[in-house]
């Protein structure tokens, strides 16, 4: 299948990469010419061969909005094209209803995986038509982690329903980075523990709290014993917010993820934290986000895959 992706940063390089390694062909574009394989928008779209289906991965709000408006102006009818940003699912309908008027499917996904994505795969929440989901199988397949199609990848619903999906998840990943880093900061606090990172190691096998974030969190400690190079100043994507925000609209009492969230803002005062800083060093971790170090600086955006 062909595939014309908008947006190579962290993780449309890797997910370009990985559905080119399931032998579909996918056409870049990047605003960066050293990354990308056409020029612009419009040499995109006159690269593909119709009907089209063009991937947007770019930073959500206005960024992502004005990409999906470029391409209603330059796409064709019985075109389609897939938001896999973290956009608020409440801009899904009116881009929806944008392509529409000139006949252009749409889907949302939702994608998680962070820089992991290239060589495990990627989690995707999907929400469009059947018919549009159908047509694009061959690129979800190549991109979710490798078994049952079940296991990683699901249709959740029409239109706003993939990333409805995507932002609860984030929310509820919030919940579990800030419990995994409340744990450590008690076994710190507690002189009888010797050995802090051997413990939280000692849960990933066999425990009913193992978990790929605790797996990171121990790795991290490997990197940086006590996290002694960053500061507890972390910041939020924007979709824990939301995810709060639903569950005030709905009723429903999200008291773990409200505190999560309301932590990462208390981490922006003049105060230290070790189990932000365990947070600030898991978003590095799977997602490759920059930290700040203990004199204010923004350092490295890591998370390579390890050599072992």
């Amino acid at each position: 299948m062909q595939l014309g992706l908008v947006g190579l940063g962290k993780m449309g390089a890797n997910m370009r990469t990985r559905i080119q390694q399931a032998g579909h062909e996918v056409v870049g574009y990047d605003p960066r010419p050293e990354v990308s394989d056409v020029a612009s928008l419009p040499d995109l779209v006159a690269a593909l061969d119709a009907p089209r289906a063009v991937w947007v991965m770019v930073p959500s709000g206005e960024p992502t909005r004005t990409t999906v408006a470029q391409l209603a102006e330059h796409l064709e009818p019985g075109d389609l094209v897939v938001d896999g940003g973290n956009s608020k699912y409440t801009d899904d309908q009116p881009h929806a209803e944008l392509l529409g008027r000139n006949k252009i499917g749409y889907i949302d996904c939702g994608v998680s995986g962070g820089v992991w994505g290239l060589e495990n795969g990627y989690g995707l929440m999907v929400g469009g038509s059947d018919d549009d989901v159908t047509r694009m199988m061959p690129i979800f397949d190549a991109l979710r982690p490798p078994g049952e199609r079940a296991d990683g990848f699901v249709h959740a619903g029409p239109v706003g329903a993939g990333h409805y999906a995507k932002m609860v998840h984030n929310g509820v990943e919030y919940g579990l980075m800030h419990a995994y880093g409340e744990g450590y900061e008690l076994l710190c606090a507690e002189p009888l523990i010797d050995d802090v990172e051997g413990t939280l190691r000692a849960w990933t096998q066999g425990t009913v709290v193992r978990s790929w974030l605790l797996e990171l969190l121990v790795r991290a400690l490997q990197e940086d014993p006590g996290f002694s190079e960053i500061s507890d100043y972390t910041t939020d994507s924007g979709e824990g917010r939301w995810t709060v925000e639903e569950a005030i609209r709905h009723s429903v009492p999200a008291n773990v993820i409200s505190a999560a969230l309301f932590a990462r803002f208390a981490s922006r005062q003049d105060q230290g934290s070790p189990a932000l800083k365990a947070v600030s060093a898991l978003r590095n971790q799977f997602g490759g986000h920059a930290v700040t170090d203990t004199r204010g600086r923004s350092v490295g955006e890591t998370g390579a895959p390890p050599t072992s």
